[in-house]
């Protein structure tokens, strides 16, 4: 059973969201609030697999509530969908290098909200190649200078270069394809990579490869 938290000020999103949960077999909601602050202490109360989370909050902000997520221990199994109306760009380079494992717009479709919270219960990340484009976007405009993280030292050059793939938005399987290699050696080596960067999960190891200049390939 995946348990799930949602935390918008929304309460006609929380309606849904805990409608669609109740009408499936593996999800179950088990907490929600209306903002930042008491989604955090639900949070920590009810240590959910899976956190979807609006952006624009009162008392503390989705953004700030990712963050205090992010950097507690005890939390570190927890996986953030963050949910918004609003473009991608404006967020998706700051939600992404606090540890947010994906993003789902509000008006999606409900098949696509829940399968967002079973890829990233998973361990698996919400990273298409366009949203991919846009955090080398963001972090071209931000940061001038590359900052190599200090794991990327220690990375094989196999690693290396699986990981500089995985920065373009391609999943295991096209690595894979392009790389003549098994999937399941391309999981291997994206695991690899992700505990020597200290990645929360795939979405972060984009985040660090391309702050260290590892993505994408030519």
């Amino acid at each position: 059973m995946i348990r799930v938290v949602v935390i918008d000020d929304q309460a006609l999103i929380r309606v849904g969201v805990r409608t669609l949960l109740r009408s499936e077999p593996d999800t179950e909601l088990v907490g929600e609030a209306a903002d930042g602050r008491s989604g955090l202490a639900v949070v920590r109360e009810t240590r959910p697999d899976v956190v979807l989370m609006d952006i624009r909050m009162p008392e503390m902000n989705g953004l700030a509530t990712l963050r205090e997520i992010s950097d507690d221990p005890a939390l570190s199994s927890v996986r953030v969908v963050m949910l918004t109306t609003f473009g991608l760009e404006e967020y998706v380079f700051e939600a992404l290098r606090d540890g947010a494992s994906g993003f789902v717009l509000k008006d999606a479709e409900p098949d696509e909200l829940l399968r967002a919270v079973r890829v990233v219960a998973g361990g698996e990340s919400l990273l298409s190649p366009s949203v991919t484009r846009s955090v080398i976007s963001q972090f071209t405009r931000r940061t001038p200078a590359m900052i190599a993280h200090p794991g990327v030292k220690e990375l094989t050059e196999r690693e290396r270069e699986v990981t500089a793939w995985v920065a373009t938005g391609m999943s295991n399987d096209e690595i894979a394809a392009r790389l003549v290699l098994s999937t399941e050696t391309v999981r291997t080596h994206v695991s690899r990579a992700m505990l020597k960067l200290r990645a929360r999960d795939r979405a972060q190891l984009v985040v660090f490869a391309i702050q260290s200049g590892l993505g994408p390939p030519a």
